[in-house]
């Protein structure tokens, strides 16, 4: 089922992923690829969920077609499909492609010919990072793509939630097992705020350390507080890290950003 690998569409390709769904990994994907555009970076944002891909709704494209331009670029009549521009970013999904309610039924080659197809067929330009939301999970589905689509490393989402981390463990050894460094883990869905006081609330019981994705020597990037207003600026389609910047959370995922690329050698070109 792995094809070539492809050539690289960035200068560094982040690959984010997580071992369960419901951690929020859409949301951190996109938050991460405009903290990184804000720094200073070229930035794009590969939506490469293929079975339940988000990003066009949390970007506000909900009725965006791609397909004219999808259909000429398969077809050789035209070279490349040009990407999205929304909060600073390049961006494709899989969800541009079909309509906002029809499944996408592909699987071994058919859905490598189409993470391909979104790698190379995309006219990214010169990128010096490219987020790729991948599916939650350890099946063939990941594995082909991160065996096939040049990657920098990989940042695992997880939640303060012992199932999460049990998964999250998988992942890791996924990622390892094809070489692919893991740069970290950012939790999501972290202790609660208190309106009223400002102090921390553990929302979740304590993961065992020994069974956490820590024991693994993970790193653990940012914790990044539990705040509906994170989901309700995806269902509006605007990053918190644009509509909320000074929150706790767009500045844990600007640290993100920073500690990336302070790893990957690519330092902010904003002064």
């Amino acid at each position: 089922m792995i094809g070539d690998r492809l050539s690289s569409p960035a200068r560094h390709v982040i690959v984010v992923g997580s071992g369960k769904g419901g951690v929020g990994k859409s949301t951190v994907s996109l938050n991460l690829a405009v903290a990184l555009a804000q720094a200073g970076h070229a930035a794009g944002l590969l939506d490469a969920d293929l079975y339940g891909p988000s990003i066009p709704l949390m970007v506000g494209l909900t009725k965006h077609r791609w397909n004219e331009q999808w259909t000429l670029a398969r077809a050789g009549r035209q070279r490349k499909l040009a990407p999205v521009l929304r909060h600073g970013l390049k961006i494709a999904s899989a969800g541009f492609i079909l309509g906002e309610d029809q499944p996408m039924g592909l699987q071994g080659i058919a859905a490598q010919s189409l993470i391909s197809q979104l790698v190379r067929d995309v006219a990214w330009g010169e990128l010096d990072f490219l987020v790729v939301d991948i599916p939650p999970g350890t099946s063939d589905v990941q594995q082909m793509i991160v065996k096939t689509v040049p990657t920098s490393g990989a940042v695992i989402v997880i939640t303060p939630q012992y199932v999460a981390h049990l998964d999250a463990r998988k992942a890791v050894q996924m990622y390892r097992q094809a070489g692919v460094p893991v740069l970290g883990a950012i939790e999501n869905m972290g202790p609660l705020r208190c309106p009223h006081c400002g102090e921390p609330i553990e929302v979740f019981p304590a993961v065992p350390e020994s069974r956490s994705v820590w024991a693994m020597g993970v790193e653990k990037l940012a914790s990044v507080p539990l705040d509906p207003e994170l989901s309700r600026s995806g269902d509006e389609g605007v990053p918190l890290v644009e509509s909320r910047p000074d929150s706790p959370q767009a500045a844990a995922f600007r640290e993100v950003a920073r500690k990336l690329a302070a790893m990957l050698g690519a330092p902010g070109r904003a002064s």
